[in-house]
């Protein structure tokens, strides 16, 4: 049976995309040390990355825009990232199991969330691994781009760091402007940076 895993990276930060992957491990080629990518140190997490590229079956990385996050929100922006992560395959499963407790509309195949499906299904923990190798690299071309907001060192999240850098030096187009901290500064009167 084809078992297909989902996962998503990104959907609590401030800025930039969210991330989702889907990944259908191949039985003869294993790969050790799949886990939950947030118990994965980040060296680990690109080691194993790679590994799940070149020994899957077939997996694929999709995400849905920080304007797509804006007009429909989070949460349905995460199901469309999910479900362009499915379509991308190339390969129809016989199962998609999807970590969470939401199953995104219209997959190619039967579904079933899986809550803590990310510590619990290998191919779940193998797309959970690619969503966020994938989101952070993202968020290292923001870095580059404005090193003064720290990216890199937070990938988007709502630290003091990041709020910080958000008050002093406003949102930029890559914010999330449905975000409570970002709403905060456009009302503000603090406009997008570009």
């Amino acid at each position: 049976m084809l078992l297909c895993g989902v996962d998503e990276a990104g959907r609590g930060p401030l800025a930039g995309a969210v991330y989702a992957a889907a990944v259908i491990l191949d039985p003869a080629r294993p790969i050790d040390g799949l886990a939950d990518s947030k118990v994965l140190s980040e060296a680990r997490r690109d080691d194993l990355a790679l590994a799940i590229r070149e020994r899957a079956l077939a997996w694929h990385v999709a995400s849905a825009s920080v304007e797509e996050i804006d007009t429909l929100n989070i949460l349905k922006a995460t199901l469309l990232a999910m479900k362009r992560a499915c379509d991308g395959l190339g390969i129809v499963p016989d199962l998609i199991q999807v970590d969470g407790n939401r199953v995104p509309p219209g997959l190619p195949a039967p579904a079933e969330a899986v809550v803590k499906g990310d510590a619990k299904v290998r191919a779940i923990s193998a797309a959970s691994i690619l969503a966020k190798t994938s989101r952070d690299a993202e968020l290292y071309r923001l870095d580059a781009l404005y090193p003064e907001y720290g990216f890199a060192r937070h990938k988007g999240y709502p630290t003091a760091e990041h709020l910080a850098a958000l008050e002093r030096l406003g949102p930029l187009a890559e914010h999330r402007k449905s975000f409570g901290p970002v709403k905060a500064r456009l009302a503000a009167g603090q406009g997008e940076l570009f």
